[in-house]
């Protein structure tokens, strides 16, 4: 089973061609990113993407409105532009944690829709401040909508329940069974990401992650299924900063390419 690795767009600061290819030299597979929508700007994005033979998976996080009529039409909107581009699929930062069930299965129903109507996936990212923003409540949306498939990004979950989810396996095993995507960024119980996965100091927190993503791995090569990686480690402030003189305290870009390197060597 061939897994595909995505660098994520957020955090960089170079013009976008230069970092398409530094992304194809890393041996990353392709970018994952929101698109704007001016029909120019995009078309440069889409075009580079393709000269350095990146793929693109649509990324939604923009969900801001508090009026849940307001925030549909604009989550349809931004959907819409990222199925015009084509992505491989879409993750989707859906919903809100203070929305009622009702209003976030809204959200789950038009993207479902909209993936009927185009053909393009489209998945829900566990995320904070977002739908699926505990392991208990997304158990809850995925025995209540079983056709649910989510990218997992675990580390939210760990600072939510402040611990490394000992006391949530049954929640987290359902997790894992609908699961397209990782972020695999390392979480710990006071925050959703660690300094430096490389450092020994986070060392019983990754080997708690690897032990997580090796049974989704393990999962979808029984089902001989695609699964996909985003190595997600973020800037500033995920990363944490030095105080007075606001330096990162590592490098986002090294960090991320050693997460994709380590799990290539894990998995390949």
């Amino acid at each position: 089973m061939k897994i595909k690795f995505y660098a994520p767009q957020w955090g960089n600061t170079l013009p976008f061609d230069t970092f398409c290819k530094n992304v194809k030299l890393a041996g990353y597979d392709g970018v994952e990113m929101a698109l704007p929508f001016d029909k120019k700007e995009k078309g440069v994005i889409l075009e580079a993407l393709a000269r350095h033979g990146l793929e693109l998976i649509g990324q939604y996080w923009q969900s801001f409105e508090r009026d849940i009529d307001v925030h549909a039409a604009n989550y349809e909107k931004y959907l819409r532009n990222l199925i015009a581009a084509k992505p491989v699929f879409i993750n989707c930062q859906t919903g809100k944690d203070y929305f009622s069930f009702e209003q976030n299965k809204l959200l789950f129903d038009l993207a479902a829709s909209l993936a009927r109507e185009s053909g393009i996936r489209i998945i829900h990212e566990t995320h904070r401040g977002k739908s699926l923003y505990a392991a208990h409540v997304t158990h809850h949306y995925l025995t209540r909508i079983p056709d649910l498939r989510i990218t997992l990004d675990i580390s939210h979950w760990c600072n939510v329940h402040e611990s490394l989810l000992e006391d949530q396996a049954a929640e987290i095993a359902l997790a894992f069974m609908h699961t397209d995507h990782i972020h695999s960024r390392v979480g710990h119980p006071e925050g959703p990401q660690v300094n430096d996965p490389r450092a020994p100091e986070w060392s019983e927190a990754l080997e708690k992650h690897l032990q997580w993503w090796d049974q989704i791995v393990a999962a979808h090569a029984a089902r001989q299924s695609p699964l996909t990686v985003t190595t997600e480690f973020g800037p500033a402030t995920y990363m944490p900063l030095l105080p007075y003189s606001q330096m990162p305290v590592a490098n986002q870009w090294d960090i991320n390419v050693h997460m994709m390197n380590l799990l290539k060597a894990r998995y390949h």
